[in-house]
């Protein structure tokens, strides 16, 4: 019954402390997850805590279907918020990220993997595709604001968008790793079929069914006639609903459920674009993923010291770590940008904040649960340091970083962040 009634009042805490945060950090060169991972890390200093905090390698499935559950309701977010329509030119940045930037972070990471810890083929290929995508959970300070808020500028718009295909776009590589894990060896034959099921057929039925389904749920939101219509309740945990549906029929389509939440959310914006109903969604898949994230965060501090995260941690980890956020993303996002019409200050912030957090978790228990891969404690202890590094440097220069960029662009996006009337 004590525990009962101290796990209710530090929830009720972590609420509170859900709603209040972001309002007082806004001005300050904080993050919300720097905050949550400290609280976590404090709290694994109280012994009676520590001694319950386990490492997440002994709870795979846990900590998989947590990660990937706030990953999801991220993505509805992330697509429900843009107010760019999909097309080729307006989203000419997110293909160069997506199609340059990615692949080529991947195959630096899998040689620095190789080189820098020793890890083979398999493992080096999985920590990887873990590290190489941009978070969708962890991104919320680099992204675009609310709906038809006027905060889509291209720095904010590029990062939300590859957030929310990058997640699903890092798969193939890590059903590749479990292959190449499961697989005494890998002829041309096994790499056929993994280019065909995995990359091809996945990433196809993704996309095809999450637009199909997106449209679909879009006419029973705005199209019925007036007395069925969805929107009509007002009631924004809808989103929840579509974001649980489309994931599972897409997953149970054999396809790969994170892209097809992202591009569901983008064509349900799609079938009416300006309707109010929108922002009643984002702002409760906003919330929720807030929530979880904290929760997460917290657990995920409090593991890196009582959980024993990083007791295989080795000043090869630290490098490789340093390297993935300090020179790999941020070499191979401006490679990826090299001729467009950006300015060079926006091509800097889109090719350096790749942030790595929640979907790294996923990717990587998602990998561990599914193939034996060589020195775990070290994915994990490589993983959590850089999630770490990234989550205190991108947290704390992004505030400060962007509103100079703002000023100096005329964007007055704290206004808008602030719930106050854009200037005309």
């Amino acid at each position: 019954m004590t525990m009962y009634i101290l796990a209710l009042a530090g929830f009720g805490t972590l609420v509170l402390l859900t709603a209040w945060l972001p309002l007082v950090l806004r001005q300050l060169p904080l993050s919300l997850p720097i905050c949550c991972v400290g609280i976590g890390a404090a709290l694994s200093s109280v012994s009676s805590f520590a001694d319950v905090v386990p490492h997440p390698q002994q709870h795979l499935h846990v900590i998989e279907r947590l990660s990937e559950f706030v990953v999801i309701i991220s993505l509805m977010g992330a697509g429900l918020k843009l107010d760019r329509r999909i097309g080729w030119r307006r989203w000419i940045v997110t293909w160069r990220l997506l199609g340059i930037a990615m692949p080529l972070t991947i195959l630096a990471l899998v040689l620095l993997g190789s080189a820098l810890l020793g890890l083979g083929l398999a493992a080096a290929v999985l920590l990887a595709a873990a590290l190489a995508p941009t978070d969708p959970v962890l991104a919320s300070d680099v992204q675009v604001g609310p709906p038809q808020q006027g905060q889509e500028d291209e720095m904010r718009f590029a990062l939300t968008s590859e957030a929310g295909l990058n997640d699903g776009l890092a798969f193939p590589f890590v059903h590749l790793a479990i292959a190449l894990a499961a697989a005494g060896g890998f002829d041309l034959w096994e790499f056929g079929e993994w280019l065909t099921i995995a990359v091809v057929w996945k990433v196809g039925i993704g996309i095809a069914l999450g637009a199909l389904l997106g449209r679909g749920m879009g006419w029973l939101t705005f199209h019925l006639p007036i007395p069925a219509k969805l929107s009509r309740t007002g009631d924004g945990f809808a989103a929840l609903g579509i974001t649980c549906l489309t994931y599972a029929l897409v997953e149970l389509a054999h396809g790969y459920g994170f892209i097809g939440v992202f591009v569901a959310a983008v064509a349900l914006r799609s079938a009416q674009h300006s309707h109010a109903y929108h922002d009643k969604m984002h702002s409760y898949a906003e919330e929720l993923e807030r929530l979880l994230m904290m929760v997460l965060l917290v657990g995920f501090g409090a593991a890196l010291f009582g959980g024993g995260l990083l007791l295989e941690l080795s000043w090869q980890s630290l490098i490789y770590a340093g390297l993935a956020l300090l020179v790999v993303r941020p070499l191979c996002g401006w490679l990826s940008l090299l001729g467009s019409d950006r300015p060079r200050s926006e091509r800097a912030v889109i090719s350096f904040y790749g942030i790595r957090g929640l979907g790294t978790v996923y990717y990587l228990a998602y990998g561990l649960s599914h193939a034996s891969f060589e020195q775990p404690g070290l994915l994990w202890a490589t993983a959590s340091i850089t999630i770490l590094l990234s989550i205190l440097l991108h947290g704390a220069t992004v505030t400060p970083v962007l509103r100079v960029l703002d000023r100096r662009s005329g964007r007055d996006t704290e206004s808008a962040q602030l719930g106050l009337p854009l200037p005309s």
